[in-house]
This record gives C-alpha cells, structure tokens and sequence, in this order.
C-alpha cells in the first residue's frame, strides 16, 4: 500500500471528527475532501453558508448543475429532504448556535488557539466570506492544516502575523504530523504522526505546547 500524502493524511484523520447526527459545515479547500470519507455508520447533515442543507457528494462529470454550488463556488449535488433558504437565514443557523462541527483551513494557529485564514496583506483575497461567524458560533472549530508552509516555516506560532478570524476559537488542530487541543489557552499534544518523534515536533512548531500522559499515534 502506497504512503499517503501529508494531504491525504489529513483529510482521512480530520473525518474520524465526524460523529453520526452532527450538523457540520465544511470550509473551502482541504475541507470539502473530507465529506468523502465518512466512517461507517455515520450520516451528516452538511450545511452551506450561501443557503443550502443536506449536501451531498460531489457530481460525476458531465452531471454538474452550475446553478448548484457550495460557498466555495464548487459544483455540489442535494440529498432527498435537502433545503434552500436565503444567505441570511444561513447565518442565522450559524449564530445561533445550530452547527455542531466546523472543519476549516488555516493560514497561521497560535499556540492560545487563535486563528488566522482569510488575508494575507498585499494578496488578492476572497474575504472572510462566513469563517468569521462560523468560529465564533459553532460548536466546536477544528483547523486542518500542513504543518509548515512551502518555505519550510512553522504556521503554528507563539502569535500568528497575519489578520485573525478569531481569537481562541479552536478546539482542535489538525496537521500531518499531529493533533493538538486547545484548552485554557494552552495547546496540548493528543496524537502525533508515525515516524514524527516530539523533538522534532517542537523545532518544527514555532509556538509552545504541552504534553499529558502518554501521546497516542495519530490514525487515519
């Protein structure tokens, strides 16, 4: 069986999030890989911030509706019992409190779990689009990410640079190399990758964290 990638490993760690029942909403990216790979016997009810409920999977080619998209302007298809509402009636679910599960990208995490995903200063950007009311509402936010960006630096910092989307709002951050916790500003080690050692975790992580008991081996 082939290694998998640190992408892969990621999404296949990230869907084992996912608890059969949960209303869940999936950000742009990375995210939307990981409807496609739902542990057995759970069903979720996806939601989308641009109005839909009940997202199904992706569409074969040659099957697309271009006027059926998810909030990442992805072609999507719906499931029996699907419902659309207005933008507004969205982020009314959302503040209100009714998302169990938000499962986003990141640019930069904090080691006190504060978030920064939606600007780079100087670079063409989409906006915030719902990232900032989905972490400030959901139930709980787990941050998939890669550990270091292409220039090899650390994107879990002791403070991120970049402008935040919101200040310790994650609960769970995702990596190739590890799972963290953020509990009382401060980011535990859960899980860590075969083959990662906790040395060289520490120099490859610009923030501090700490470690509880024995640290389980990250699954896929």
């Amino acid at each position: 069986m082939p290694e998998l990638s640190a992408r892969d490993r990621i999404v296949l760690r990230a869907a084992r999030e996912l608890r059969d029942g949960m209303y869940v909403n999936l950000g742009i990216g990375m995210p939307t890989l990981v409807a496609n790979h739902l542990p057995p016997g759970v069903n979720i009810v996806l939601e989308s911030e641009n109005g839909l409920l009940g997202i199904g999977p992706f569409p074969y080619e040659g099957d697309e509706d271009a006027d059926l998209i998810n909030a990442g302007k992805q072609t999507i298809t719906e499931l029996p019992g699907s419902a659309y509402f207005s933008s507004s009636e969205s982020f009314e679910m959302i503040r209100g409190g009714h998302i169990d599960l938000t499962i986003m990208g990141g640019m930069e995490v904090s080691e006190r779990g504060d978030l920064a995903n939606w600007m780079i200063p100087g670079k063409m950007v989409k906006g915030p689009g719902g990232g900032m009311d989905l972490v400030a509402s959901a139930k709980r936010v787990v941050i998939i990410m890669s550990h270091c960006n292409k220039h090899g630096e650390p994107k879990i910092l002791k403070d991120c640079a970049l402008p935040l989307t919101g200040v310790q709002c994650v609960s769970r951050l995702i990596t190739e190399h590890a799972v963290f916790d953020f509990e009382n500003g401060k980011m535990i080690l859960r899980e860590i990758a075969e083959g990662t050692t906790v040395d060289q975790l520490r120099k490859m992580t610009g923030g501090e964290f700490q470690t509880t008991g024995e640290v389980a081996k990250m699954q896929s």
